[in-house]
């Protein structure tokens, strides 16, 4: 949860004393990861956030009527209800949950929603602050893979109050892929390069920039890459100068640090 007056994240303290008020119901004040000696999904309050849970009523998209779909206006005949404890989702298709806790956030706090595991990695409650870094912030990945993983970058940084501009699908694999945007690589104040397998897009963007290059391998890839390790060593031995790198699949580190970098003008 992140303030709008000091754009400072609220700490577990300040979340057990506005859950007192009714903030979040029902309300953990501690980290539950156990029920009857069994290891579940932790939720309850953690260091700076609370762990949600999602309830076990959903709605399943299926496109069987072949509808559009716009996120403002659902087809409620493109759902199928589900109540149930595991939801499985089909090929090609997504569920919509509700969570087990109601939210009253204070109309100057801004809560960023980041998914755990599989789970759905990113979403936003709140008005997103206009931007007000010295420059832009671009977000690249390898593949479409990465596109997760980027969202949550690219999300953490939108709320901070920056301009962000995603290129997706731009890996090595096919470079002309990469150089088709120069000019927006060239205009970036800092980039953050999302990317699995051996991670090869952080070194070839730090090679290109003039500006801070933060990588993110990511758990993509099979065999030898290892759940990302493959993909973070690589990141860590670049050649080229001026790239950081934070830890596997952590979008958002990649999207506070490059919001940082791109308001250090304003600290002068």
């Amino acid at each position: 949860m992140i303030g709008f007056e000091k754009m400072s994240i609220k700490s577990d303290r300040w979340i057990r004393k506005m859950a007192a008020q009714g903030m979040i119901e029902p309300f953990e004040p501690n980290q539950v990861r156990y029920v009857d000696n069994r290891k579940i999904v932790s939720y309850g309050t953690s260091s700076y956030g609370y762990d949600i849970r999602c309830a076990n009523e959903f709605k399943v998209f299926t496109n069987i009527n072949s509808t559009i779909v716009d996120p403002k206006d659902f087809d409620p005949a493109s759902f199928v209800d589900v109540v149930s404890d595991v939801c499985i989702i089909p090929p090609n298709s997504f569920a919509l949950a509700r969570t087990v806790e109601y939210f009253r956030i204070p109309r100057n706090v801004l809560t960023i929603c980041l998914g755990k595991s599989t789970y759905a990695r990113c979403g936003i409650i709140g008005t997103v602050p206009e931007p007000d870094g010295i420059g832009r912030i671009v977000i690249a990945t390898g593949g479409t893979s990465d596109i997760p993983i980027a969202e949550e970058a690219a999300l953490t940084a939108e709320v901070h109050g920056n301009e962000v501009l995603r290129l997706y699908d731009v890996g090595v694999a096919g470079l002309h892929r990469t150089l088709h945007h120069m000019d927006d690589i060239m205009s970036a104040s800092v980039i953050v390069a999302i990317a699995g397998m051996e991670g090869a897009l952080a070194s070839v963007l730090g090679g290109l920039a003039d500006c801070p290059v933060i990588a993110v391998p990511t758990s993509v890839g099979y065999g030898a890459s290892f759940g990302g390790l493959s993909a973070l060593l690589s990141m860590l031995n670049s050649c080229a100068s001026g790239v950081s790198v934070v830890n596997i699949d952590n979008g958002f580190g990649a999207g506070y640090l490059a919001s940082m970098i791109n308001h250090m003008e304003g600290k002068k």
